[in-house]
Order: structure tokens, then C-alpha cells, then sequence
């Protein structure tokens, strides 16, 4: 009995003794495949997963990508440089205003140089209408801009940038004895208008025909007026010269003509009664095809800038900011 129980422990010991020479247990522990191959083939549930997330590459943004090309390109692309001469066809009655304003504006782009023509803004529309170069063209009123846009000589939407009001002027002794409007119409009055097609010639012919509306001036006013004129002139300043001379007893003129300092003390300032009064609105422009397209844009902003109205405020001019 008992070296039958000793025998069956000898069989048991050596299958164990066997079964451990040959690796052990029955059931082995998987192995896990490696990251990569398991990204590359698809892999298994279980540690697939983790490789994926672990081997993707990171996405690419072509939005942001995008953006900073639109940027770059943007930032590339040069601001046209302000130098060069810059010619301006200016109303006569801007002369001293915009020889204020070029200085200025000479002293912000260094290198620029403002060359100015003054007459008539009728004068200035058919200069440009005959193939006159310019760059920027400012009238003293819309309908000569309106006609140079007709013409087919203006580049830029017209902007208004001051306004002003007219005025009677008499020389400073008034040998006429002139105190009122209704004085224009006294026979033997040696008046001076300017142009019809000159815009203080049109505002004037204006005035006279909204008095002649009036009961207490007469249906005829403005035809008894007309009838005193002795010479049209072709712009402001050459109305204004021959009163302050005493060449003639009245004319009209802005208010900022009236108050430069070279005539302040030769002439005299009759108001229109403010029923009659009419407001002139000054347009400012660039020319098609402007030599200088740069410096005329400049130029313009810079009429329209807080300095160049501060400037136009100082002549008297009513501003637009």
C-alpha cells in the first residue's frame, strides 16, 4: 500500500518536472503588436486605439494658412508715395486760403511741390474741357463741377468742402452814397458783376431775382440793377480790384474776399438782407487722368483734414467738419 501511494507521487512529480521543461503553462500571455504596425494595419480592439492617437499625424489649418498669406500680401503691397509737383486749378476766391494750405501741406510731404492756377471756375472747366493738365480742380460752384463731369475731365466723386456767402462791397469812402440793396437799382450807379457763368456772378443774378420777388423792390428790380452794370469781369478778384481802385461804386463778392487783409480797409461791406441771400458750396476733385494721382488724392484729404479746415476757417470760409 504504501509503495503504491510512493509510486504515484514519483509519476506526479516527473509529469510536473515535464510540463515545466516544455514553457510552463498551457494557456500563454498574448503578446501586444507594436504601436506602429498596429497604426499602419488597423489593429485590434484594446491597445489599437492608443497607437492611433498616439501615431496621427497633427491636421493642417489652410484657413489660418490662408490668412497669413492674405496678410503678408496686404503688407507687401506698397502705399503709394506723396512727392512730385501736384497742380491745382483753384477758384480765384481760394487764393489766399489754398496758398496757406499748400505751405502746409508742402511741410507734411516733404518733396512735394503745389503749383496753383486761379481764375473763374468757368475759366478753369474750359481749360480742362481743352486738354489743360491738372490734378485737382475746386470750384466755387457745383454747376461748373457738375459741367466738368459732363465733360467727361473729372476722376473722383466731387466732395464739398467749405462754403461761403456773398456780399455787397463798396470802396471805403462810398462816393455813391450805397447803404442797402435796393441802392443798386439808382440810376447813374456805376455797378461791376462778374460773369453769368462765374459763380458770384450767378449768385449775384440769384439774389437780385429773389428780391424782385419782393413787393417792396418791384417786379423790375433786378432788370433796374442789370441796367448800372458797366463791366462783367471774369473772375472775383478783378471785381473786387476795381471797386477797391474806385473804378466803379459796387460789386459783389464772398465775404472771405471782402475781409482779406490787401483790401480790409478799401472796401466796405453792404449786407444782402438774409431773405435774399443764397450759399455757395465749394466742390473739390480730382482730375481724370491726373499726372500726379497720388498727390492729388493727398491733396484733397488733406483740404478736407482738420488742418486744412482749420486753415479755410481762418480766411473765413464756412467748413464742412
Amino acid at each position: 500500500m504504501f509503495r503504491r501511494l510512493i509510486g504515484r507521487l514519483s509519476i506526479a512529480l516527473f509529469v510536473l518536472s515535464m510540463l515545466a521543461a516544455c514553457g510552463g503553462s498551457a494557456t500563454p500571455t498574448p503578446t501586444r503588436a507594436p504601436a506602429a504596425v498596429t497604426a499602419t494595419a488597423g489593429g485590434q480592439a484594446g491597445g489599437t486605439a492608443t497607437a492611433t492617437r498616439t501615431s496621427s499625424p497633427t491636421p493642417t489649418r489652410p484657413a489660418a494658412t490662408a490668412t497669413r498669406a492674405a496678410t503678408a500680401t496686404v503688407a507687401a503691397t506698397p502705399t503709394p508715395r506723396v512727392t512730385g509737383e501736384i497742380t491745382v486749378f483753384a477758384a480765384a476766391s481760394l487764393t489766399d486760403a489754398f496758398e496757406e494750405i499748400a505751405q502746409a501741406f508742402q511741410q507734411r510731404y516733404p518733396g512735394t511741390t503745389v503749383t496753383f492756377n486761379f481764375a473763374g471756375s468757368s475759366q478753369l472747366r474750359a481749360q480742362l474741357s481743352q486738354g489743360a493738365e491738372a490734378d485737382v480742380f475746386a470750384s466755387a460752384d457745383w454747376k461748373n463741377m457738375q459741367g466738368a463731369q459732363q465733360d467727361g475731365t473729372i476722376g473722383s466723386d466731387p466732395e464739398v468742402f467749405a462754403r461761403n456767402e456773398p456780399v455787397i462791397v463798396v470802396p471805403a469812402n462810398n462816393p455813391a452814397g450805397i447803404g442797402s440793396l435796393a441802392d443798386l437799382a439808382k440810376p447813374g450807379i456805376r455797378l461791376v458783376l462778374e460773369g453769368q457763368d462765374v459763380p458770384i456772378g450767378n449768385y449775384a443774378r440769384q439774389v437780385l431775382q429773389k428780391a424782385s420777388q419782393d413787393p417792396s423792390y418791384g417786379s423790375d428790380f433786378a432788370q433796374r440793377v442789370l441796367a448800372n452794370v458797366v463791366s462783367e469781369e471774369t473772375n472775383v478778384k478783378a471785381a473786387l480790384t476795381k471797386v477797391a481802385l474806385g473804378e466803379a461804386d459796387a460789386t459783389f463778392v464772398y465775404r472771405t474776399d471782402a475781409t482779406a487783409p490787401d483790401v480790409e480797409d478799401k472796401v466796405k461791406i453792404v449786407e444782402i438782407p438774409s431773405q435774399f441771400d443764397v450759399v455757395a458750396e465749394y466742390p473739390i476733385a480730382v482730375v481724370k487722368n491726373a499726372p500726379n494721382p497720388a498727390g492729388a488724392q493727398a491733396f484733397v484729404d488733406f483740404v478736407l483734414s482738420p488742418e486744412g479746415q482749420r486753415i479755410l476757417a481762418k480766411w473765413g470760409f464756412r467748413t464742412v467738419h
